[in-house]
């Protein structure tokens, strides 16, 4: 299989005085693979996802190297590398049309008229089977609920046909169903499209359920890394373990009043 990205001893620092949040990651990462990085929170995953799609602050310092042997050169963002935030709330434009921003990165990129990223828009928003896309594109991002929502977001991220497509925790202010909807759009898309998709989140459920492998990562390092089903059976790490011990089966009926 191609490797689409390759990290090497990859740090990650904002202040001098305090430790790196992330430290000394190595990590390649295959296209058309979908990699899960897992985590509690403060972990290192988002800053890990965020130096690979270079959307770290101005403040951080980098080292070690990322390199892209999957591409003709270094990515552009929003062109190679498609990035799902967690809050869509914050990311997408009260005061831009739903259509305009999803037909932004198609007009940039892929060099659409106003016209053509408009009917683009239009299609992408019925790719994340969001109803009636003609009307809900002329419709702001306060109408929406978080659902749609998160779906316009992905819409957008997809629009200038990237390799990647980075999730940032992007289930978590969700309800289980609508979480449950999104991770299979997700799927969908990446699979027919041949994207390379990288989905971060704490929730090892959700995790498990699509990857082909897992990335764990505690204390700004990645502590496991292996297909899924390997690292679910035979944890090696202690974190990942504990991951696992976590976890609670929702599909187990609970016992109620000591009976099965």
């Amino acid at each position: 299989m191609t490797m689409l990205a390759s990290l090497t001893d990859l740090t990650v620092a904002y202040h001098r005085a305090s430790p790196p949040s992330l430290s000394g990651v190595s990590l390649d990462i295959a296209s058309g693979e979908i990699l899960a990085i897992i985590g509690e929170s403060g972990s290192g995953k988002s800053t890990l996802v965020r130096a690979l799609a270079g959307l770290l602050p101005e403040r951080a310092r980098l080292s070690g190297a990322i390199g892209w042997p999957g591409l003709d050169g270094a990515p552009r963002a929003g062109r190679d590398i498609g990035y799902v935030f967690q809050d869509p709330g914050s990311s997408l434009n009260p005061v831009l049309t739903v259509g305009e921003q999803v037909g932004e990165g198609a007009r940039r990129h892929l060099g659409l008229s106003r016209a053509a990223a408009e009917a683009e828009a239009a299609r992408l928003l019925s790719r994340v089977h969001l109803p009636e896309p003609e009307r809900l594109a002329h419709a702001y991002p306060h109408q929406l609920s978080g659902g749609q929502r998160q779906r316009v977001a992905i819409a957008g991220a997809i629009a200038a046909r990237p390799r990647l497509l980075v999730a940032d925790e992007v289930t978590s202010a969700l309800d289980v169903v609508v979480q449950a909807a999104i991770v299979d759009l997700l799927v969908e898309l990446v699979r027919a499209d041949g994207m390379t998709l990288v989905f971060v989140t704490h929730d090892l459920a959700l995790a498990s359920g699509i990857a082909d492998r897992l990335a764990v990562m505690a204390g700004g390092r990645l502590v496991e890394l292996g297909p899924t089903a390997e690292v679910v059976a035979a944890p090696k790490a202690a974190e990942t373990a504990a991951l696992i011990a976590a976890h609670i089966d929702l599909a187990t009926p609970p016992l109620v009043g000591g009976a099965p």
